[in-house]
């Protein structure tokens, strides 16, 4: 049966985790959204450090194919993979998602770094 409205945020929970260990990280819904929304606004803010930490590297490229830097997208995608597989038994999968979206960011930062790469010239000794 589908339901033809949103859940209630303020509401008690309608289910439970047939796991008794499973610890539950708010008591509504909207205590869930306002903690998702928190750490949204901290992953923003990291990312766009990162952000500046990729356009600095343009600084240090010679070519496209360095700042492609395919050998270094491996590494980064298998540390982050890495990373996510202690929590994957809190949610199974993390590690393909969290490389799956490295992959979709890496991409954009790549993209990103290219038309920065075009904004700067060789240093002549």
């Amino acid at each position: 049966m589908t339901s033809p409205q949103e859940p209630s945020t303020a509401g008690a929970p309608v289910r439970r985790f047939k796991d008794p260990a499973y610890v539950p990280q708010a008591e509504t819904l909207g205590e869930l959204r306002a903690n998702i929304d928190a750490l949204d606004t901290q992953i923003v803010a990291l990312l766009a450090q990162r952000a500046l930490c990729v356009r600095d590297a343009a600084r240090f490229k010679l070519d496209e194919f360095q700042v492609s830097a395919p050998a270094r997208q491996a590494q980064v995608f298998q540390r982050v993979r890495e990373l996510a597989t202690p929590h994957e038994s809190q949610f199974p999968g993390l590690p393909d998602l969290i490389e799956a979206t490295y992959r979709t960011l890496v991409a954009g930062f790549i993209a990103g770094e290219g038309r920065f790469f075009h904004d700067t010239e060789r240093i002549t000794p």
